[in-house]
């Protein structure tokens, strides 16, 4: 869709008014949507998401294109939590699998770890946030019913994550494919499914969670891992700021532990899924674009020492990374 085609729609929606002039401008990040900020005539700004069918990346990988209204129940469930976790949905078009979105301020929090700006109490908010999220949907019948279908999840998820690495490593293979059916078969809460440093804002009064058409009614296990694994990936990344990567991981982990405390056993269950995760970040689909070979062979061995290791608990996974070679 052009720009004037993106412009002409969220006219259509009603969020621009008759006459006003708006500018369009893109946002980047994203390899699962075309999205732009619209700054209008009034001075507003608003963001403006449209799923694509085929991802960008190498890899032939393709997804429901419906999973903006995924997205939307996803991020209304989460803003009737607490307001400030979300941007508002203000409207979607249906026939356009597109969404408008509020503006939200507030640096990327994976800029910030790049700049060298490692805060280790924010990590602990990230945590403290996921755990409200799954704590307040936990069994709860009619949220699940907002997530009816986990073909959504397995599509970006399951599949190009776990089953796609795992047909590239014959030796842990059915390793993978063992957390792959048991992270299907697991539904108790609202997974976001997207838990990364580039979706989550550092806003004046906390983080920001942003891109939901990952969500599901899932395992919350994974919504910690998938974040905790970002944080051991940049631990090589940003060698220098290893140690205060390190101990934001503790503090994500320590906060959500203290505010999610329905599932005693999630904790095993994330450090096994983040092996499989790190893995995924290098041979999955969906690669970690700023890791060399080199790194990316440092996390090979890493990822499965950690898989080789079903009783690692994410308590004493810091240790073990830090001892890994």
């Amino acid at each position: 869709m052009s720009d004037a085609g993106l412009l002409a729609a969220v006219r259509d929606l009603g969020l621009l008014a008759p006459g006003e002039g708006a500018e369009i401008f893109p946002l980047t990040g994203g390899v699962s949507a075309d999205v732009f900020g619209v700054r209008a005539g009034s001075g507003r700004r608003l963001v403006v998401k449209r799923s694509i069918p085929r991802l960008r990346v190498e890899a032939d990988w393709r997804a429901p294109v419906e999973r903006d209204a995924i997205e939307a129940a996803w991020l209304e469930t989460v803003g009737a939590i607490d307001r400030r976790l979300a941007p508002r949905v203000l409207a979607r078009s249906a026939e356009q699998h597109l969404i408008v979105l509020e503006w939200r301020d507030g640096p990327v929090w994976k800029a910030e770890m790049a700049a060298g700006r490692v805060d280790v109490a924010f990590a602990g908010q990230v945590g403290r946030d996921l755990a409200r999220i799954h704590a307040s949907t936990v069994g709860r019948a009619d949220i699940a019913a907002r997530f009816p279908d986990p073909g959504n999840f397995f599509a970006l998820r399951i599949d190009p994550f776990l089953l796609y690495t795992a047909d590239r490593h014959a030796d842990v293979a059915p390793r993978l494919r063992a957390l792959a059916d048991d992270l299907a078969r697991r539904r108790t809460a609202l997974v976001w499914g997207d838990a990364s440093p580039k979706n989550i804002l550092a806003g004046p009064e906390g983080p920001v969670f942003l891109d939901a058409e990952t969500a599901a009614w899932g395992d919350p296990a994974f919504d910690l891992a998938f974040c905790l694994t970002h944080l051991l990936l940049k631990t090589i990344w940003l060698a220098p700021r290893a140690a205060d990567l390190l101990e934001s991981f503790a503090a994500l982990r320590e906060a959500y532990a203290a505010g999610f405390t329905a599932d005693p056993e999630s904790s095993t269950r994330a450090a096994a899924l983040i092996g499989a995760l790190l893995l995924a970040r290098v041979d999955g689909k969906s690669p970690a674009g700023y890791l060399d070979e080199g790194q990316n062979e440092i996390v090979r061995a890493r990822a499965k020492a950690i898989l080789a290791r079903p009783d690692l608990d994410l308590g004493a996974s810091p240790a073990f990374w830090r001892a890994l070679p």
